[in-house]
């Protein structure tokens, strides 16, 4: 095997380890990473079958919001990509120019929380859930055109009540933290 035979190989296997753990990474996240150009990413994803990100973000929020069962699919703020139910969760939201106060910029705080507690009430194995409590820290302003990242964890689970813990992330770094007491009905 050649030397760049094997550099391709190994470089391969990288992409799919990192594509498996972040799959929303975008190409030139994804060549910045491997230290390669974007066109390198895009071949090599066509020669493993690898979607876009577009396209594997659809399969996996389409996949994933059919095992939600506390919310309809248009009550979900932002998309569903991993769920499992009563153990954890992660979803994505992009911010728009229409979400931001008109002199800052910076994103209105009921978005970044409504993004949280739906994704913390998908979370959740049951026909209804509710916030009974909620306690939230907004920690650094969100920008419209931000791509935020929610894991949701579900901590405690007693007869009908659930703590869930949400951390939104901008860029691996956390913007939004909340620890919601879900009850269910």
């Amino acid at each position: 095997m050649t030397k760049a035979s094997n550099n391709k190989k190994l470089r391969h296997e990288r992409l799919l380890k990192i594509i498996e753990n972040e799959p929303f990474l975008t190409d030139e996240e994804i060549a910045g990473r491997l230290d390669v150009s974007i066109p390198t990413v895009r071949l090599d994803r066509l020669e493993l079958g690898i979607r876009e990100l577009r396209e594997r973000i659809k399969d996996m929020a389409r996949r994933t919001q059919e095992k939600v069962r506390a919310l309809a699919n248009k009550d979900i703020v932002g998309e569903l990509l991993d769920l499992d139910l009563n153990q954890r969760g992660v979803a994505v939201f992009e911010t728009t120019k229409d979400m931001t106060f008109e002199r800052s910029e910076i994103v209105r705080g009921h978005f970044i929380y409504a993004f949280a507690e739906s994704t913390a009430i998908s979370v959740i194995d049951a026909d209804v859930a509710l916030v009974g409590v909620a306690n939230i820290k907004y920690k650094v302003p969100v920008y419209f055109g931000d791509k935020l990242v929610a894991k949701a964890e579900v901590k405690r689970i007693r007869t009908n009540n659930f703590v869930v813990w949400v951390m939104v992330y901008r860029d691996r770094k956390e913007v939004f933290r909340g620890k919601f007491i879900l009850i269910t009905v």
